[in-house]
């Protein structure tokens, strides 16, 4: 196609000289790709450059036990953490008002206490859990570690000691009912020695393990009735002795709960039945078999 020209006339209404046309300048699509590049670059660098000069700042702390803590928001005039957003490694949220030690995560529950370097929940402190749950005590790396007292909603206490989040160690847990376990916890089961008190008035002293009664120890009925001895998960199992209130008393084997195996039944009145008993009742008299052997 051949090229464009213009014409023109002079005042007295003649055609001047032809005056060629230019062309009209078409960008690449590379260089409109750059300089679409260079305009985002300014612009970010603009907002960055705005807000730097509002204060805040993106940091990202290494905490003690792996992992990072991101924050997003305004600094104090040393550069440190002031009021903005965390973001965990492990995918949890929060806001953070270091003026009032406090941080609110997004699950809604509040911690207000001393933190760490990294932001994490360290020293004493006080953590109100949705739930309507409250843990005032210690914290380790972000957990409740230590001393402290766990009141649940629904009026339920535990007084002692914590590791990882967990009870354990000493402690006294007193149920809403009144009843009440003060021993020895591992990883929030009752294990090792302890002392159970039924709100009926019954009670159980001797060994636990994972939460149940296992080992030697002796229980307190509320009518009275006592039993001393070994427990199998949570059951008379082994040898043991059984006292009733009216007086009578067995010595002997149990198995779940019940007089099984050898030996003696004595009356309150003085009677005695000694041999081998099955569920509960005396299968076999040897007092008897002796007797008449003699």
């Amino acid at each position: 196609m051949g090229a464009s020209y213009e014409m023109e006339l002079s005042e007295n209404g003649m055609p001047t000289a032809p005056r060629r046309k230019r062309p009209k300048k078409h960008f690449s699509t590379a260089q409109i790709l750059m300089y679409t590049f260079i305009a985002a670059a300014i612009c970010v660098l603009l907002v960055f450059v705005a807000f730097y000069a509002a204060g805040l700042r993106y940091i990202k702390l290494n905490t003690e036990v792996g992992g990072y803590v991101k924050f997003f928001g305004t600094v104090d005039d040393n550069g440190n953490p002031y009021k903005g957003d965390l973001y965990y490694s492990d995918g949890t949220t929060a806001k953070v008002d270091m003026l009032n030690n406090k941080v609110t995560f997004s699950n809604g529950d509040v911690y207000e206490g001393a933190l760490s370097t990294s932001l994490r929940m360290e020293g004493n402190g006080t953590l109100k859990y949705s739930t309507g749950d409250v843990y005032e005590g210690t914290f380790a790396a972000g957990v409740i570690s230590g001393e402290g007292v766990f009141k649940y909603a629904n009026g339920d206490v535990y007084r002692g000691s914590f590791a990882n989040g967990k009870k354990n160690g000493k402690g006294v847990y007193t149920w809403f009912d009144g009843s009440s376990y003060s021993g020895d916890f591992v990883e929030d089961k009752k294990d090792g020695w302890g002392v159970y008190t039924w709100s009926d008035g019954s009670s159980y002293t001797g060994e636990y393990q994972n939460e149940l009664k296992h080992g030697t120890g002796t229980y307190r009925f509320a009518n009275g009735d006592i039993y001393s001895g070994s427990f199998v998960e949570d059951a008379r199992t082994g040898q043991g002795t059984y006292t009733w209130a009216n007086g009578d008393e067995y010595i002997g084997s149990f198995e779940h709960n019940e007089m099984n195996g050898m030996g003696t039944y004595r009356f309150a009145s003085g009677r005695t039945f000694e041999g081998r008993f099955e569920k509960g009742v005396l299968v076999r008299d040897t007092t008897t078999e002796d007797s008449t052997t003699e």
